[in-house]
């Protein structure tokens, strides 16, 4: 990177790490074969994608038959949203679903309803958490699916995944998370988790882009979302992209060994710390103080608009949590869903932190903003 440039937006995409790039490498110039074709050049890509699949498994603790490939979060979103629904449409067409979710998740169920699906968006507290009791008022007879993000990806804060899948098991409901902003950051053993879906995206955790999969738990009902020959056990039809199958697999291998790394963790702290100590009341956190990202800091700027902060943080790569229209400030819908005053929101800014930050850069950051919000 240029040495005036500060990278905070992880949570928007990370780099491919160096080893990833390193496995792919011989895939660019060497494996060609597809592996679906039973000869010497179909052999090596096809052991490249079980590895990769084993990889994967690993790092959420399932069954690599469990593993189905896919383009990215947003297609493993789709499919397992819309997956439920036509293979359970007889039986039910109720979804549940909360108000802060990725518009891949918002957006699907939104789909559905033109189809017949009737969807419950459920509310969240001031920390954009929502109540599990509130899932379980909101389960009729005709629930299919309940599917609630495991992290945000604009706040950070974590949902209760395991006390949600407790309920939907005792009401017989299948459970889909999207864990694309928790994979790699925080524990998503399947089992622990206790869902039947769950999605993954590639560019999150050092991977390339276009890349993604979706853990199905074994027997769980789920229509393909692209129908054709029987690639992927049938589950998801198309020559397995390779390259970036085994960008994926070796970014998940390396992110279990990041699990436990306190890191970036102490470093999103001491970022905290010092906003908290340079800006006292002029600068407010959102999200949960507690059951958040460890990598993820959302905070207001008091009566002002966090794009036009940013916009004067020279080199500062970060993300805003409102956009300016004709002179007006819209709040994103999770702020809004979250209650939170425009006065306040209109300010939040979403530093995201990743493996390659250093407290220098968070340092330089804080004597920035201190040029600017005198």
């Amino acid at each position: 990177m240029i040495s005036n440039r500060i990278y905070l937006d992880f949570n928007a995409s990370t780099p491919i790490a160096p080893e990833v790039a390193e496995a792919m490498r011989p895939f660019l110039s060497q494996h060609f074969g597809n592996p679906s074709s039973h000869h010497w050049a179909g052999e090596p890509a096809k052991e490249a994608v079980e590895h990769a699949r084993i990889q994967v498994a690993d790092l959420l603790q399932c069954n690599p038959s469990e593993i189905v490939f896919t383009s990215g979060g947003s297609e493993s979103n789709n499919h397992a949203i819309k997956g439920v629904f036509f293979a359970l449409r007889d039986k039910g067409t109720h979804i549940i679903t909360t108000q802060v979710e990725h518009p891949a998740v918002l957006n699907t169920c939104h789909f559905l309803e033109k189809l017949g699906a009737e969807v419950t968006h459920v509310c969240v507290d001031q920390y954009g958490r929502v109540d599990p009791e509130d899932i379980e008022k909101a389960i009729t007879t005709k629930t299919i699916l309940i599917t609630v993000m495991h992290a945000n990806n604009e706040v950070g804060t974590i949902q209760p995944i395991e006390e949600i899948s407790k309920i939907a098991k005792k009401h017989g409901v299948l459970l889909h998370t999207d864990a694309a902003q928790s994979v790699g950051k925080i524990d998503t053993k399947v089992e622990d988790l206790g869902v039947d879906l769950l999605s993954v995206a590639g560019h999150k955790i050092y991977a390339p882009k276009g890349v993604g999969a979706l853990y199905i738990r074994e027997g769980t009902p789920v229509e393909p979302l692209i129908h054709g020959a029987s690639h992927e056990s049938g589950r998801r039809a198309g020559t397995e992209n390779v390259l970036l199958i085994v960008g994926l697999g070796k970014a998940c291998e390396i992110a279990k060994k990041y699990l436990n790394d306190d890191k970036i963790c102490n470093l999103k702290d001491r970022f905290w710390e010092l906003l908290q100590k340079n800006f006292s009341s002029r600068v407010i956190l959102n999200g949960h103080p507690i059951y958040r990202l460890p990598n993820t800091l959302n905070v207001s700027f008091v009566g002002k608009v966090g794009g036009e902060v940013l916009s004067q943080l020279d080199g500062v790569a970060a993300s805003t949590g409102a956009a300016c229209h004709s002179g007006s400030v819209e709040l994103s819908p999770v702020l809004k869903a979250m209650g939170i005053p425009a006065a306040v929101g209109m300010g939040a800014i979403r530093f995201s932190l990743g493996r390659t930050t250093t407290l220098e850069e968070l340092e330089k950051v804080i004597q920035l903003l201190k040029d600017i919000l005198p």
